[in-house]
């Protein structure tokens, strides 16, 4: 199987001016690209050369998850956002959010500090757990909750090429300005398949 760039699901301008269109060329065209043809590098001639991303995240080590991971949550990223025009979460999602965390408030706040408070590079999730719960998930580097049984709701990269040239160190800003762009339809339908 040879890996290809997934396209992104809206133009490379459409998330300003909260992530510039620079950033997502970068993150996009020059970050992703390169996981993905590193992947195909690492992989031909091996067990994985014919393997689906999932299937190397959950046995894969090294270069190989590294990279298969790392194309996997820049695709679930980018598929997480959208304009910041009617992002707010509402509808029946709200009531499962509230119920486990007490508010959106609390929620934001605490993925957002997850997010701040994360020492390097890597990525704070909301994942759902099969036992019942949405959790709020730190993975350093490449880290993927699949390989934890759980199933990914929303991913904010916190690498700095993410978000480096708009809001330089940061950090706190590019996640504010994240939140606004969170598409929670997508959210919400992630997690009504993850129920089934």
């Amino acid at each position: 199987m040879k890996f290809e760039l997934p396209p992104l699901p809206y133009e490379t301008d459409i998330l300003e001016p909260q992530i510039s269109k620079r950033t997502i060329e970068l993150h996009h065209g020059k970050h992703h690209q390169e996981y993905v043809t590193n992947l195909n590098n690492l992989t031909i001639g091996t067990k994985f050369e014919n393997a689906d991303l999932e299937t190397i995240i959950m046995v894969a080590a090294g270069p190989v998850f590294n990279n298969a991971s790392q194309i996997w949550n820049h695709s679930f990223y980018f598929e997480s956002l959208s304009q910041a025009d009617d992002n707010k979460l509402k509808g029946p999602f709200v009531k499962i959010i509230n119920a486990n965390f007490g508010s959106v408030q609390f929620c934001k706040d605490t993925f957002i500090k997850a997010a701040s408070s994360l020492f390097g590079s890597g990525w704070v999730w909301l994942a759902w757990n099969p036992k019942g719960s949405i959790e709020i998930i730190q993975e350093y580097n490449a880290g993927n909750p699949l390989r934890n049984g759980l199933i990914p709701l929303l991913a904010c990269d916190v690498w700095e090429h993410s978000y480096y040239l708009d809001y330089q160190n940061r950090r706190s800003e590019y996640l504010i300005a994240f939140w606004s762009l969170i598409n929670w339809q997508i959210v919400e339908k992630r997690y009504n398949n993850a129920r089934k």
